[in-house]
């Protein structure tokens, strides 16, 4: 599709979740509470990684950074839409929108790849115990998370300079509460096949990659249980999972309910809606379900209090 003209766009607006006058008071009270209880709980659990010296490992490495990522990841769109709501506006300019796209774009992926390390770093403790201290050294772990970032941060930047180069016309409207890459591409006027084709093939790589080395950590780590002859070997063995487990299913679902939601409704609201999960929720549960079944997380907890 051609260009509507070559004026240069300066803002768009974002529609949020619901456009009815009386649901601002209760969307902003609510997504106000999340926001704080996802910042908070992130925050106590880095806190109390940091501060106690038995939990200088691997794996509760692994945790504190992607509580650092959660926090930065609602903290990429859910300000924004707050101050939209209290202002009674819902304006964002241009360079705005872009790098709000960017830090999302790079967040989201990185929550991903770290949940991935995470699975590669419970496969190597199950599997390989005696050796688990020699592979995973400090070295690796910080070699891991540094080549996540450079990953992510080279992937959002694909994206956005793809995105720089799109014209938009006079629909400005983004039916979401945040600037998402997608809601961008089909708002633009002009050819979006390259952005396609990087967007189709960056899903497979960096959706697609990390779930596989996910399911094939944990083929592994099955396979590794059933083997053990004690059956309280077999329980300590699961439960150092239970908690990945369930993080990483609440990721890929929630992100799948968003997918599946737009493709059967067609409707970018319902959309809105159902990435509400993967963008707050998540983040947000994710320190409750490490720290309520972590008995090392709690005694931390309890000597910071």
């Amino acid at each position: 599709m051609e260009p509507g003209n070559g004026t240069r766009i300066s803002e768009f607006l974002l529609l949020g979740l619901s456009e009815e006058p009386e649901l601002q008071p209760l969307i902003f009270g609510l997504f106000l509470s999340m926001y704080l209880v996802t910042v908070l709980g992130n925050l106590l659990l880095i806190l109390a990684v940091s501060s106690d010296p038995h939990l200088h490992t691997p794996m509760y490495f692994f945790l504190s950074n992607l509580s650092f990522v959660d926090i930065c990841f609602t903290s990429t769109t859910i300000p924004k839409m707050l101050l939209n709501i209290q202002t009674q506006s819902k304006v964002i300019t241009y360079e705005g929108c872009i790098t709000q796209m960017y830090f999302f774009t790079h967040f989201v992926v990185l929550d991903d790849c770290l949940l991935t390390v995470m699975a590669y770093d419970r496969f190597v403790a199950i599997c390989h115990p005696l050796y688990y201290m020699v592979i995973m050294h400090p070295q690796l772990c910080g070699l891991l998370v540094l080549v996540s970032w450079i990953m992510c941060i080279l992937n959002s930047l694909v994206h956005s300079l793809l995105v720089l180069r799109l014209s938009f016309c006079t629909e400005l409207e983004i039916p979401h509460f945040f600037c998402e890459l997608n809601q961008m591409v089909q708002l633009a006027c002009s050819d979006t096949f390259p952005n396609d084709m990087v967007i189709y093939f960056t899903a497979v790589l960096l959706a697609g990659g990390p779930l596989a080395g996910i399911l094939y950590s944990y083929s592994k780590i099955v396979s590794s249980i059933r083997a053990m002859s004690s059956a309280q070997g077999k329980y300590k063995a699961f439960s150092t999972c239970v908690s990945h487990l369930l993080v990483v299913s609440l990721f890929y679902c929630t992100g799948l309910g968003v997918y599946l939601s737009s493709a059967v409704t067609h409707s970018s609201q319902s959309s809105a809606t159902a990435s509400v999960m993967y963008t707050v929720v998540t983040a947000m549960l994710n320190p409750f379900i490490y720290s309520l079944r972590n008995k090392d997380i709690k005694e931390a907890l309890n000597r910071l209090f």
